[in-house]
């Protein structure tokens, strides 16, 4: 009798020691979770469309402050966007497409994600001649590229109004804004600072 009441003494203060710790753990679940949505996350680069600067299978963290506040990124800021462009962004598309949720589900949507480059912002007009990239008339120095671009085109790109126009690092191997078209800001998920 007196072992069972012993072991009844210890279960209790067991169970009032892991609901003192629920609390803490649940605030610090929904931090986490806060903080990967609207301030910072970590993706992870899918194939070589940005070779040589991020190679398969890197993780990188990205701000997601110009998310957040619809900021625009700089030139030459490695950006992850969702390249499903044709398609209004939602809140729940945060909320749905976070890693925990994802994992819950028992899928992931990372192939939706590229991490390409800024190469024009609203208003610029973009030609790509003579294997290069020119932005308002004026060729871009891109020491980042892989190799010389084989894309041409007689077509000048104008970059509307709240959307920027990104491209990988390996012009050669790299599906960008040339074949998804322009990207809108909304569907910017953050940006890598870049040097």
């Amino acid at each position: 009798m007196f072992i069972e009441i012993r072991e009844a003494s210890v279960f209790m203060k067991v169970v009032k020691e892991l609901r003192s710790w629920m609390g803490p753990i649940g605030i610090g679940f929904i931090l986490s979770i806060f903080i990967s949505i609207f301030v910072f996350q970590p993706y992870k680069v899918e194939g070589h469309s940005m070779d040589p600067t991020l190679h398969d299978q890197e993780r990188i963290y990205v701000s997601k402050l110009s998310h957040t506040f619809s900021n625009l990124p700089d030139y030459g800021d490695i950006v992850v966007i969702d390249s499903r462009v044709n398609r209004e962004r939602t809140f729940k598309d945060n909320i749905v497409e976070h890693p925990f949720f994802q994992l819950i589900n028992g899928n992931t949507n990372e192939e939706i994600f590229y991490v390409k480059r800024v190469i024009g912002k609203p208003g610029d007009v973009l030609e790509f001649k003579d294997h290069k990239v020119y932005r308002n008339g004026e060729a871009i120095q891109e020491p980042y590229i892989k190799e010389t671009m084989d894309f041409e085109s007689d077509r000048k790109w104008v970059v509307p109004d709240n959307h920027i126009f990104v491209m990988g690092d390996n012009r050669n191997n790299s599906n960008d804004s040339r074949n998804i078209g322009f990207i809108p800001l909304d569907h910017l998920m953050g940006i890598k600072k870049w040097p």
